[in-house]
């Protein structure tokens, strides 16, 4: 959730530490932070807000050798989890002498007890956090040797960590360890970053390192020493970036949210290219892992993610069970180990996350290893956590995603899962014939995108008509009840309107008694089997002088008169439309809260990769 970054080589620290920060504050924006070493001491600057008030603050506060001077240094973007964002409890913490400086990324859940033992021992403490507990526990370890105090402060710890750490007693090394939080090490010539994202390593070197669980390295300008906490050398392998540092620019967008937005139908012919068989009328998902008879095998379907993740993992229980004739199923990845789900080896598990660091999502892949399911990952970051520990999966190819709000990586989650369902079916009763269509319908996603895409300017139109509400509906049937329930989350995370989305159906048994006059509904009345339900609940609604935004077909007179105003999406294959229509709703989220004057790349209270439960 926190964005962490280290560096240590022959540039201004400073310098690439703020760059840095800038490139993850997307992780966190509460307040941020960083410490460096100065003639054999550590300077600290730190201030509540975004890395651009803490940027002031060190230009302000220090000279401007300190910028030149300084090589090596830590620093920290926060997301609030304990205590309020405010300078003091800002990263980085700091131990008893001073001496040591530390950035965390995660939560130490026995901060108290071990607080509570420091204090005994005379150690006196500033702020809220649970990170100062850490760093004071490293200083209370240290008897000449930060990587030694490290592993014995940590060795104390429950909980999960992301972190880096400095001393003003051994100046030419970090200290980075991870146990649920991800560290990657950029590795260059004559200077190493450590980050808690590749994005913040890019613009340096695309040779980078992924730590595991319980790894700790000692970092030096020329030199990755990876062991486990027991000092036990481990070997990890360097792999290189997919994507370079323009991938992470605005590129002359107005916010990043836009510009991901506009990068869908190329994003989506990646996460396609390459994987549709349209002779055999069946998808090439070599990701898997697994043969067409071990798939054959397969009884039921499991999706777990959270938020956006969970909503895409909808859309495939549709497409699973319709096209391949299996049971499909989604759960919440945050309750899928607490409530002992029933689960045996001929269950796929499938678990979806952007980031492949979702810490809930985690948890449910190694309960589902634990008992014996088939496990694949779904992730759009290589060399993340769950791609690693599933093994087996597909990967997104959607470019990184910096806006909090996803977008492409939805769209190319639901792509995948599609073609998932195409290759499930294939092996059990959908035909080559009906294969060879469904194969052409998903080949032609990333066209029907770009069509909505062209259409922004009247979306945004549209959009302003509702700017100034500040409740909505959305509603839907079939597979565009998940599209709904996706709709109405994206219009609550950047805009702070109330947005609720349910199955058309359900509209009636209880939601309708808040509909009065001029109430926004947003309904996806695409032509697909159920339509003409939905339009009779957008008529019930009506009755009660609701406001109508209908996402139509092209072409469907009908529907259209049934609404105040309308987003036509091409005609396409019922589970295909989720998509265009998705996009529409983005443009729809993203100019009601430009309008409104929203910080929409960085809205309050959220962050980017949910690392911790």
């Amino acid at each position: 959730m926190c964005g962490i970054v280290g560096y240590i080589g022959k540039a201004s620290a400073p310098s690439v530490l703020i760059s840095g920060l800038r490139r993850l504050e997307y992780r966190g924006y509460d307040s941020a932070g960083m410490a460096i070493l100065e003639d054999g001491s550590i300077v600290v600057s730190k201030a509540p807000g975004k890395v651009s008030a803490l940027n002031d603050k060190a230009h302000a506060d220090w000279p401007a050798e300190r910028f030149v001077k300084s090589s090596t240094g830590i620093a920290h973007t926060r997301w609030a989890t304990h205590g309020p964002p405010t300078e003091v409890n800002a990263h980085p913490h700091l131990d008893e002498s001073g001496d040591i400086a530390l950035v965390h990324n995660g939560i130490i859940e026995n901060y108290r007890s071990l607080r509570t033992r420091m204090e005994a021992k005379g150690h006196h403490f500033y702020s809220e956090t649970d990170t100062e507990v850490l760093a004071h526990l490293i200083g209370d370890r240290y008897q000449g040797d930060l990587f030694q105090a490290v592993c014995d402060a940590l060795s104390q710890v429950e909980g999960t960590f992301g972190i880096a750490v400095i001393s003003a007693k051994e100046p030419g090394k970090i200290i980075t360890a991870r146990r649920g939080s991800p560290i990657v090490i950029g590795v260059g010539e004559g200077e190493t970053i450590v980050a808690s994202d590749a994005s913040a390593i890019i613009a340096h070197t695309r040779q980078v390192i992924y730590l595991e669980d319980n790894d700790i390295a000692v970092v030096t300008a020329d030199h990755v020493d990876i062991r486990d906490l027991h000092q036990i050398p481990v070997a990890r392998e360097v792999s290189e970036l997919g994507f370079d540092a323009a991938a992470a620019e605005k590129g002359g967008f107005a916010h990043f949210m836009l510009k991901e937005i506009h990068e869908q139908p190329d994003s989506l012919r990646n996460a396609i290219r390459g994987r549709l068989d349209f002779n055999l009328g069946s998808s090439v998902l070599s990701g898997m892992g697994t043969s067409q008879r071990d798939l054959a095998e397969i009884q039921r379907v499991v999706f777990v993610g959270c938020g956006t993740s969970l909503h895409a993992g909808l859309v495939g229980e549709y497409a699973i069970e319709d096209m391949a004739d299996l049971h499909a199923e989604v759960q919440q990845a945050a309750e899928f180990r607490y409530r002992n789900p029933i689960i045996g080896s001929r269950d796929l598990v499938v678990a979806i996350s952007q980031s492949g660091e979702t810490a809930d999502t985690l948890a449910a892949v190694r309960e589902a290893n634990q008992k014996g399911a088939f496990v694949m990952g779904l992730c759009n970051v290589v060399g993340s956590t769950i791609a690693r520990e599933t093994g087996r999966g597909v990967y997104l190819h959607a470019g990184p995603e910096i806006s909090v709000a996803s977008t492409k990586a939805f769209t190319c989650q639901v792509a995948v899962m599609l073609m998932m369902a195409l290759k499930l079916g294939r092996g059990r009763r959908f035909s080559r014939d009906e294969g060879m269509k469904f194969a052409r319908a998903i080949e032609s996603i990333p066209e029907l995108v770009q069509k909505v895409i062209e259409r922004s300017d009247s979306i945004a139109a549209i959009a302003a008509k509702y700017a100034n509400d500040e409740h909505a509906f959305f509603i839907g049937r079939g597979p565009l009840y998940p599209v709904a329930l996706e709709g109405a989350l994206k219009l609550k995370e950047i805009s702070y309107i109330h947005a609720e989305g349910y199955h058309a159906a359900e509209l009636k048994h209880g939601p309708i008694a808040l509909l009065q006059e001029g109430t926004p509904v947003i309904a996806l009345a695409n032509d697909i089997p159920g339509k003409d339900k939905t339009l009779g609940n957008v008529e019930e609604c009506r009755a009660r002088g609701a406001r109508i935004l209908g996402i139509v077909t092209e072409g469907d007179h009908e529907a259209m008169e049934a609404m105040d105003d309308v987003i036509e999406i091409p005609a396409c294959h019922p589970l295909v439309s989720t998509i265009p229509t998705v996009v529409a709703l983005q443009l729809l989220a993203y100019h009601i809260a430009n309008a409104r004057g929203c910080e929409i790349d960085q809205p309050r209270n959220l962050a980017k990769s949910v690392t911790v439960e």
